[in-house]
């Protein structure tokens, strides 16, 4: 069994699972693109060199690519994996008996790869051919049966390791709750990754990965807005205490619109004392820092008592739990409206890949800059399609094991 985990947002990339756009990606129209959470529709083949370049990068620097999709179609090979996959996609209240029974007929035949394919790509009404009844004679010939799943781009999402245990997250939308059921299905049925810990699932209130920030080795920082709910950091911080895998998570507000779903696209950390952070809301994000109270670890995880802090500004809240004296701040674009494009285009969404290495789309000229007037080495990537879904590197990455930060 691979040693997989990660402790910090900065240490040496290892491993990443990325997801290739795919067929998933082709099922965007006018008409369903909003509903999918996409801004547009994406040029696919572009998409994907743009992908292609952006997983070569990463591999120039050391690290292991794995994909999403060649993990699920390797799970897949397991005849119980594949029952519980069909079982959670044909789950839907809106298919009724006839046509349930023969998708899952129908999709207990396919082979792997195709499998995998129709999980991710989706069904239309359109393509069944069987099941015939009163369900495919009321739908539009157009409706999906199984919905693709555009987002499984964004894999930071569905997934965070927070050192040696992989918490499966809860996402909010309806079109991405397949996504981390999924994900549960390849972390737990897999080989590689046979005997790993999980934290957190499908089935528990909603947190979602964009919002998990390990400033620290024991410092978790989750944004609560759009897509992660406080019942999900409450439930999240008594497992990752109860674990002994935190000290303090801080809890930190973010707007609930859709320009700032997640904490990571105001601020990603860069070095082990440097954040790139949104200006506009720098001087007003505050944070809640939860700790366990002392010896309440003991017995059950419902059971432990949290203590929850006055709110303070963020990044003094973040510095005092990090333990150092500043944690620096890199701001977004040299003047408001330079850094509301910059933030709007994913400028915050940078992917370290070492201490002072970081991955960011090339069209933020402004955030560049300064992040390398502050020392770090800037891996620009070309994103012009890639960032129609509104993410950036960090989003389109989840890294599975990441090198300690060395401590000077």
């Amino acid at each position: 069994m691979a040693t997989h985990g990660a402790d910090s947002e900065v240490g040496k990339l290892q491993t990443v699972l990325l997801h290739r756009p795919g067929n998933e990606l082709k099922r965007l129209t006018p008409r369903n693109n909003d509903r999918l959470l996409f801004d547009g529709i994406p040029w696919v083949a572009r998409a994907q060199e743009e992908h292609d370049a952006f997983a070569e990068a990463l591999r120039s620097r050391g690290a292991e690519v794995l994909y999403l999709t060649d993990l699920l179609t390797e799970t897949l090979a397991d005849e119980g994996a594949r029952h519980h996959a069909i079982s959670t996609a044909l789950a839907g209240l809106h298919l009724g008996d006839t046509l349930r029974d023969y998708l899952a007929r129908f999709l207990g035949e396919a082979a792997p790869a195709e499998l995998t394919d129709y999980l991710t790509a989706g069904i239309r009404n359109d393509e069944v051919r069987g099941g015939f009844g009163l369900v495919t004679s009321l739908l539009a010939s157009d409706d999906f049966l199984i919905d693709p799943l555009p987002n499984l781009l964004f894999t930071r999402d569905s997934s965070v390791w927070v050192r040696d245990r992989v918490a499966v997250t809860s996402l909010t939308m309806p079109a991405r709750s397949r996504e981390t059921q999924l994900t549960e299905l390849i972390y737990t049925e897999h080989p590689r990754f046979h005997g790993t810990r999980k934290l957190h699932g499908w089935h528990h209130e909603h947190v979602e990965g964009g919002d998990v920030l390990l400033l620290a080795p024991g410092v978790i920082a989750i944004g609560v807005g759009e897509r992660t709910t406080p019942a999900g950091v409450e439930r999240f911080a008594r497992q990752v205490f109860h674990a002994d895998l935190a000290h303090t998570v801080l809890a930190v507000p973010i707007a609930q619109e859709r320009a700032t779903m997640h904490l990571d696209t105001v601020c990603t950390m860069v070095d082990v004392d440097k954040i790139v952070m949104y200006p506009n809301v720098a001087d007003s994000l505050q944070a809640y820092a939860v700790t366990p109270v002392h010896g309440a670890r003991d017995g059950d995880e419902r059971a432990l008592e949290l203590s929850v802090a006055e709110a303070e500004p963020f990044l003094v809240a973040a510095a005092k739990a990090m333990e150092i004296d500043t944690l620096h701040q890199i701001d977004t674009g040299l003047d408001p409206v330079t850094a509301e494009r910059e933030q709007w285009d994913d400028g915050n969404n940078t992917l370290a890949i070492a201490p002072r290495v970081a991955v960011a789309y090339e069209r933020n000229h402004e955030t560049n800059a300064r992040l390398e007037e502050a020392g770090i080495e800037v891996v620009r990537i070309a994103g012009s399609e890639l960032g129609s879904g509104r993410g950036g590197p960090r989003c389109m990455s989840c890294p599975v094991t990441r090198e300690p930060v060395p401590v000077d």
